[in-house]
């Protein structure tokens, strides 16, 4: 999108002004644009800045909500994990799980396989097993072998949390559907009390706007309660944080994700393959932080993870030097008073105050059902407007790739057509020599970074590296040594002169160093 145009997009008649560039406010952008209504979504910061962009990348089922007997939970989520797979291939992949049984400690063969046949069932096709100690440690070379009984093997899925928020982007502005960054709520406007569009400020030129629709949802995620206090409600979340590692995948090689309960309380944890590294997490503790700041790992988060990863493959002797990066998240959870952060629920809810629908809580892998939901709520809202609310496939099919993208293997081409659908045909032949390969030790190719520079409203550095691409978590010193050719590529695309480019390499270096590397000191 042009910001030169935003004058004029900002002064029609919306429907539906979605505030919150998550994966939340997208699914909600996509679902009312294809149903008709003129919705526009704003968002403070960059598209997936918060939670969406700081998950664990998982599209799971839900398992332990079986174990808090959250069976509705799970057989929603475990449906809308198959759906995900069938409709987002190449951006949505399977992904194996091992859970070794230890003598003594929980849960047991018994009660977890118990969990996994519901699971399966709620899948409709069997994916666990049992194997065997030898077995078991073949499938997860590494882990500890002391008390080793066997393990239980199922299936989950994970993704690239950040690429599906874009991609979700991408398709509802294909039925209309218009998605600003880098543009925040103000204030909040009223008609006789009720809410009535907002007063919107530009991070970009500092411009200043006013928009009108009929309706406003919020879909802020950990920042809903700001907007509901303009309404004079008073807080009704709890932001908890989730931090994560990012080791080398040849200092923790994994075929399959290795589960497992925490020595220390029984809080699962887990470590698999994700886009070349390997990903470890997560911690569940209250944020007391400022939201307005990007979270970051805290010491004891560090050292609780590790600790984790040392009990299960002690002989890797793994330590905080193998960390290339971290990331931490903060969960929009609703506050039921639980003194065990990890014990607080996760499902939406829906709060229609003084005429601002607030949209809370969720589940990255369920974003679809809450977005309907949504609808659901808002239709009485918006005179006149009738639509099917059942669910349609996530994405529309796209055609195979032709031309220059033959030169890339099938994994290459289903991972392009995955994480940017119609456009990635434009974004091969947009490709210069030698583009169309992999950036070493990520399976990300040059041209993305081209396209992304081009296409896909990046208006900082930080934008391309950690969210367009996941770059600054998978190379060291957050992707340092790529510094130049990432230029040559990106800094005529963007239209920087040198001044703006080493302004922004500086201030991405330093936010890296501040939010997304091992923390020092306490």
């Amino acid at each position: 999108m042009n910001r030169a145009d935003l004058p004029g997009i900002l002064a029609r008649e919306w429907d539906v002004l979605i505030v919150g560039g998550g994966i939340t406010g997208a699914g909600i952008l996509l679902e009312a644009a294809r149903r008709g209504l003129a919705a526009l979504l704003v968002e403070q910061r960059d598209f997936a800045w918060g939670t969406s962009s700081r998950s664990s990348k998982l599209v799971h089922g839900g398992l332990r909500y079986l174990k808090q007997g959250q069976f509705a939970m799970t057989r929603e989520s475990v449906h809308e994990r198959q759906a995900l797979l069938a409709d987002a291939a190449g951006l949505v992949e399977p992904q194996g799980f091992a859970f070794g049984d230890y003598t003594g400690r929980k849960p047991g063969r018994r009660q977890f396989m118990l969990g996994l046949a519901i699971y399966d069932a709620m899948a409709g096709k069997r994916a666990r097993r049992y194997v065997d100690a030898s077995d078991f440690a073949m499938l997860a070379p590494h882990v500890r072998r002391d008390e080793l009984r066997g393990g239980m093997l199922y299936q989950d899925a994970k993704t690239d949390d950040a690429r599906l928020v874009l991609r979700v982007l991408q398709e509802a502005r294909r039925h209309g559907g218009v998605a600003v960054n880098y543009l925040g709520v103000a204030s909040l406007l009223r008609d006789d009390g009720k809410v009535a569009g907002a007063t919107l400020n530009d991070a970009v030129d500092g411009a200043a706007f006013t928009v009108r629709a009929r309706l406003v949802i919020s879909a802020t995620g950990a920042w809903a309660d700001a907007l509901r206090g303009q309404v004079g409600e008073p807080p009704k979340l709890r932001p908890l944080r989730g931090s994560h590692l990012l080791l080398p995948a040849w200092r923790l090689p994994l075929a399959q994700a290795v589960s497992l309960m925490h020595p220390h309380d029984g809080r699962p944890v887990f470590a698999y393959p994700w886009e070349g590294v390997t990903l470890v997490g997560t911690t569940d503790v209250d944020h007391g932080a400022s939201l307005e700041l990007e979270p970051a790992i805290t010491r004891s988060e560090l050292d609780y993870l590790l600790t984790a990863l040392q009990w299960q493959f002690p002989q890797l002797a793994l330590g905080e030097d193998d960390v290339l990066a971290t990331f931490a998240g903060v969960r929009p959870v609703i506050d039921s008073g639980q003194l065990d952060p990890s014990k607080e629920a996760r499902e939406h809810a829906l709060w229609l105050e003084n005429g601002l629908l607030t949209v809370a809580g969720g589940k990255l892998t369920t974003f679809r059902v809450i977005a309907l939901d949504a609808l659901r709520r808002a239709a009485p809202l918006l005179p006149g407007w009738q639509a099917d609310l059942r669910p349609l496939p996530i994405f529309d099919a796209t055609p195979p790739l032709a031309g220059k993208a033959l030169l890339l293997d099938g994994e290459q081409r289903a991972r392009l057509l995955g994480r940017h659908g119609a456009g990635a045909q434009a974004l091969c032949d947009a490709a210069l020599d030698g583009e169309l390969k992999p950036i070493p030790g990520t399976q990300t190719l040059w041209a993305q970074l081209r396209w992304g520079a081009r296409s896909e409203d990046v208006q900082h550095l930080d934008d391309l590296l950690l969210r367009r691409t996941r770059l600054g978590l998978q190379l060291a010193g957050g992707a340092l040594a790529i510094m130049p050719r990432l230029r040559a590529i990106c800094q005529h695309e963007l239209g920087w002169d040198d001044a703006r480019w080493e302004e922004e390499q500086q201030r991405y270096l330093a936010l890296w160093r501040r939010h997304y590397c091992v923390p020092q000191g306490n």
